[in-house]
């Protein structure tokens, strides 16, 4: 790592992080002074602390809905639009679109679409008889986490289905030929060739997308802020909320700390499954 490079690393990530660990053992309120409380924040967070672990358990359920199906979906698509024909370019142009909207302008869409007078996806429940579909998506404590989760997976399929593209492409033809010689199905194909290759494309595209679902902080605050009764919420709207409503910074610091370690721990499981399935 060359001098600037080390120097930004240092400015960026190393300081802050030196920073948020000192504030993490401390009690301040941006009012008064930071006092010293050691491990307290810690403990207390562990121990003493039911919206952390319903928290988390959001987190890790949003996260698992959103990389399975965000996953899935960019794969089907890629797979259809894989060749480079006008169709197939204009195609990919409209699913991509949604990735260059912002998080809010998103979750604004989607908050309409969702309204359980006059929204869009009742309107269409109650158009083909499916009325008992008809819910309060956003209002309901069963239904709000599902309804963001599916928001998040139209959201950025799009982005990630060109991923799978570009790795599709790069798996040779000469192996299909050979399937095909051989008297291979497309499900065979798909199986013995198309998957295995595209296996280090998935890898990246299941680790951004739950990078992704971590950092979902606009599209849930816009649409739901957490609620209702903290059943949408992840760890990026709680730290913002003991921040800014509580003014809790050393609890928030201590909170983030965790926020990553769970983040990495996901991270790394994932990539040691991933990496076990593609040795096979």
């Amino acid at each position: 790592m060359g001098l600037p490079a080390a120097i930004l690393f240092a400015a960026f990530y190393f300081v802050p992080f030196i920073a948020n660990l000192r504030y993490s053992l401390t009690k301040w309120d941006r009012i008064t002074a930071p006092e010293f409380v050691g491990l307290r924040n810690f403990v207390n967070l562990l121990t003493n602390d039911d919206l952390f672990y319903k928290v988390l358990g959001n987190n890790l359920r949003f996260t698992f809905l959103v990389v399975i199906f965000q996953t899935l979906f960019s794969l089907i698509f890629a797979l259809f639009l894989v060749k480079n024909t006008k169709a197939n370019i204009a195609l990919r142009t409209l699913f991509f679109f949604p990735t260059i909207l912002s998080s809010v302008s998103v979750g604004m869409i989607w908050l309409f679409m969702y309204d359980p007078n006059f929204g869009a996806v009742n309107l269409f429940f109650k158009k083909i008889g499916l009325d008992s579909f008809a819910l309060n998506w956003l209002g309901s404590e069963s239904s709000a986490l599902y309804a963001i989760a599916f928001t998040q997976v139209w959201f950025h399929t799009g982005q990630m289905m060109v991923i799978y593209i570009a790795g599709l492409q790069q798996i040779p033809q000469e192996l299909y030929e050979a399937a095909e010689m051989d008297g291979a199905s497309r499900w065979q194909q798909f199986r013995n060739v198309t998957w295995p290759m595209s296996m280090p494309t998935t890898i990246v595209v299941m680790a951004y997308t739950t990078i992704q679902s971590f950092r979902a902080f606009d599209l849930i605050f816009s649409m739901t802020q957490g609620g209702p009764n903290n059943s949408s919420n992840i760890f990026a709207v709680l730290i913002y909320q003991t921040v800014f409503s509580e003014l809790r910074i050393g609890y928030a610091a201590t909170q983030s700390i965790f926020f990553i370690l769970v983040l990495v721990f996901v991270t790394v499981l994932q990539r040691k499954f991933l990496n076990s399935r593609y040795e096979k």
